[in-house]
């Protein structure tokens, strides 16, 4: 049985067929830096390294970019709040997001590129773009002519031209010849930051970023372009329509992740309820959120209860106390060693890791029964198929990532979470907001943190049981 994924372009589930034999192309939205991750972004990262790393178990080179929109309308307005720079602001969280990728035990991409690093490659497809008539200049701003494009502009995400709103990107309405024409390039602003183009002084649009870096790096046409569901409008669109236009062919197969709730509400700031990172490690070890970030199907809605990551932690458990328990009788076995048929199946079925799950769950209960009768050899050949198929899933027990011997190569990476998280803190409280302060504090606490002010700055250790 071939790989098999879910084609949002098609609304099909297709048999994946590479560009070129034995190799992928894969780019992925990745981090808008304007805040710390929360759940669902790491959710994300955590679907798309199962999707990587089946891929590379399936024998192909894997090209994987994901890119950082480090220049953007929400990192600049945070900037503005906070009196920081605005590459500052996005500095600091995009190191929060790169250390919470690793304290999960995502693989890093091939590269991941920054958009104010490729302004150059903008430049040109907004010139292809104007030239081919598909987009204008006009004071300052470039916009994308959609009805320039109007029989295909839509098809991503199932809509029709004429039933579409304003794209609400720019304060400059007036100077669109459609209102449902989005920005390219928007002039400069006092006070933010800006590049020199052929059409003035500016910064780019969000959707013009992606398409830029997406061809850089992977060619005119690629495999896989991935994503939450919430991107297909109108970001995706918008990155098909301008990339098309220019006479790319962009990419073969759309996938896109399902969001995260929190007790069936989106979440949101404004209503209390975004969860970070450090709010679950006060509840679970990283291997265990993990589990739970990977065990629902990567485009289901998913919804986070304290209750069903505490039925992830014990399902992780188990399959690590009989991986623990066959390892210290049997030898620690080969986590390359041969996949189930039906673990086969399930991930080659569009990624149905809670089916590949099940076959090791299943595998786990017959390696606990073999260990219970004494058949060793049994025991053996069960745990080097738990390990293999939990190292597919990136949870092998006895990896270097998550054995409890490699606790202390954690620290590392938990001091780095907590001084970005401290120099935050000192942040608030040198412009006076002290709620602010306060928050990171009992967020920090909550993951058994425990921070002290001292007359030479705060300090902090880990709360000892």
């Amino acid at each position: 049985m071939s790989l098999r994924l879910y084609d949002t372009g098609t609304r099909s589930v297709r048999t994946f067929e590479p560009l070129e034999e034995g190799r992928v192309g894969m780019y992925v939205c990745g981090a808008t830096p304007q805040a710390a991750p929360h759940i669902g972004h790491l959710r994300s990262g955590v679907i798309y390294d199962v999707l990587l790393r089946w891929l590379r178990r399936s024998g192909y080179e894997v090209t994987f970019v994901r890119n950082v929109t480090d220049v953007d309308d929400k990192i600049i307005a945070v900037s503005q709040a906070q009196n920081r720079p605005w590459f500052a602001v996005a500095e600091a969280n995009q190191r929060v997001f790169t250390q919470g990728y690793d304290l999960l035990g995502c693989l890093p991409p091939t590269i991941e590129p920054r958009a104010t690093g490729h302004v150059p490659e903008m430049i040109v497809l907004i010139r292809r773009l104007i030239e081919a008539g598909h987009a204008y200049a006009v004071g300052g701003d470039v916009y994308f002519d959609v009805r320039s494009w109007a029989d295909r502009y839509g098809a991503l995400s199932n809509q029709r031209l004429e039933n579409m709103r304003s794209a609400g990107d720019t304060p400059n309405e007036e100077f669109k010849r459609d209102p449902r024409d989005f920005a390219l390039w928007k002039s400069a602003k006092p006070g933010e930051p800006s590049w020199e183009t052929p059409w003035g002084e500016g910064r780019p649009g969000w959707h013009l970023e992606c398409s830029a870096m997406a061809t850089k790096y992977l060619g005119p046409a690629f495999d896989i372009h991935g994503g939450g569901v919430d991107l297909i409008f109108p970001h995706h669109e918008n990155e098909i329509a301008q990339s098309q236009a220019a006479g790319d062919g962009f990419a073969r197969y759309w996938l896109h992740n399902g969001l995260l709730t929190v007790d069936g509400e989106k979440m949101a700031k404004s209503v209390g309820n975004v969860v970070l990172l450090d709010d679950l490690l006060g509840k679970a070890r990283p291997a265990e959120v993990r589990y739970y970030l990977a065990s629902a199907h990567y485009r289901s809605l998913m919804d986070y209860t304290d209750a069903a990551l505490a039925e992830a932690v014990s399902a992780y458990q188990r399959v690590e106390g009989f991986v623990t328990r066959a390892a210290e009788l049997v030898g620690t076995g080969l986590a390359e060693g041969e996949l189930p048929e039906a673990f086969t199946a399930a991930l080659d079925d569009d990624l149905g890791v809670p089916q590949a799950l099940a076959v090791v769950h299943e595998t786990v209960r017959e390696g606990n029964s073999a260990l219970a009768s004494g058949d060793q050899e049994a025991a053996r050949r069960h745990l080097a198929s738990v390990r293999a198929m939990m190292d597919v899933l990136g949870l092998d027990p006895l990896s270097r990532q998550w054995s409890r011997a490699g606790e202390e190569d954690l620290l590392p990476v938990v001091e780095a979470l907590v001084t970005v998280a401290l120099e935050q803190r000192q942040a608030a409280r040198a412009r006076k907001d002290y709620a602010s302060a306060d928050a990171i504090r009992d967020q920090l606490a909550k993951a058994g943190i425990v921070v002290e002010d001292t007359p030479h700055g705060p300090r902090w250790e880990l709360k000892r049981d």
